[in-house]
């Protein structure tokens, strides 16, 4: 779910100008997918989420879907809301169906429900053959005056969720080389270091490691050397040194923030990626960017399953 704060702020008046602006409101281009807009009764967007369509489609799998929608809007007190679904429409139609039955009983009014599927969309709300042609309206995103403002205001876009998911993964080849050989020797003197001042020797250290970096990569500067991602997750373990890195998340500095966390998620080894990665998503969510939040708790609960502050962002 990305929800939105003060930026570039433009007009839509059109089902084509909604969903030009679907892709930039989740920073990719959905497919086999279900995006719910928020609406307020002021008519501004407050957030957009998606939901994978059911596959294969089925009634209770629909009704599910639309039951949660329908509490996150009610939830962020949205009456209104603009439904996309993205695909053929033996998957899309069980959801819009849905929606449109429960709807009104929730307090939530559709002001249009869409399908969109090679180039064009259809409206399950609008009859009107004038404007929604049964063969479907073609439409071009990248050609919309809205999705062209958005692109020069900075709103990224990339072409699939995969392609953001390929932004935090894993390095390969002679960096993931020099990452293992980084790592271990990061264990060797963390090891030596607990053996000669016992069990909370890594705390002052990792402390003063977290504010080196932060202070770094808000200066514009990376970590260069491999043993400096190393040590840095490893000391990330430690949950008063990745508490003090919470703690100094500030929205401000969002941007070098999500630089420093996507370069350590990318290079830390398994065993090391919980911490980092849920930093990472917590600064994602703080701009709005729920998919690449929901992508790094991914990376996070995969590396531990049970770590607890993934599973707290994850809910």
């Amino acid at each position: 779910m990305n929800t939105f704060s003060p930026g570039p702020r433009v007009r839509v008046s059109s089902a084509a100008g909604v969903l030009s602006v679907i892709p930039h409101l989740l920073g990719f281009t959905p497919r086999d997918s279900l995006v719910v807009v928020g609406v307020t009764a002021a008519g501004r967007v407050q957030l957009a989420f998606r939901y994978d369509l059911p596959d294969p489609p089925n009634a209770s799998a629909a009704a599910q879907i639309a039951g949660h929608a329908l509490d996150v809007l009610v939830r962020h007190h949205l009456p209104l809301a603009v439904v996309a679904g993205y695909g053929p429409g033996p998957s899309v139609t069980p959801l819009a169906d849905a929606l449109r039955a429960a709807a009104p009983s929730a307090g939530v009014r559709l002001h249009d429900v869409l399908r969109v599927e090679g180039g064009r969309y259809w409206s399950y709300l609008c009859t009107n053959p004038a404007c929604c042609w049964p063969e479907g309206v073609v439409f071009d995103p990248a050609a919309d005056p809205v999705s062209q403002a958005l692109t020069a205001a900075g709103l990224r876009t990339l072409p699939s969720r995969e392609a953001v998911a390929a932004t935090i993964a894993p390095v390969t080849g002679t960096s993931a080389d020099a990452m293992r050989q980084a790592t271990a020797q990061a264990e060797r003197a963390a090891s030596r270091l607990i053996a000669r001042k016992g069990t909370g020797a890594l705390i002052g250290p990792g402390l003063t490691a977290v504010r080196a970096a932060i202070g770094l990569y808000r200066d514009g500067g990376s970590i260069r050397p491999p043993i400096g991602y190393a040590w840095l997750a490893l000391m990330l373990r430690e949950l008063p040194v990745r508490d003090d890195a919470w703690a100094r998340m500030d929205p401000q500095h969002q941007v070098a923030h999500r630089r420093l966390w996507v370069e350590l998620v990318r290079r830390a080894q398994s065993g090391y990626v919980a911490a980092p990665a849920s930093l990472l998503a917590f600064t994602a969510w703080q701009a709005g960017d729920g998919a690449l939040a929901n992508l790094a708790l991914d990376r996070a609960l995969a590396d531990r399953p049970d770590y607890s502050l993934a599973l707290l962002l994850r809910d």
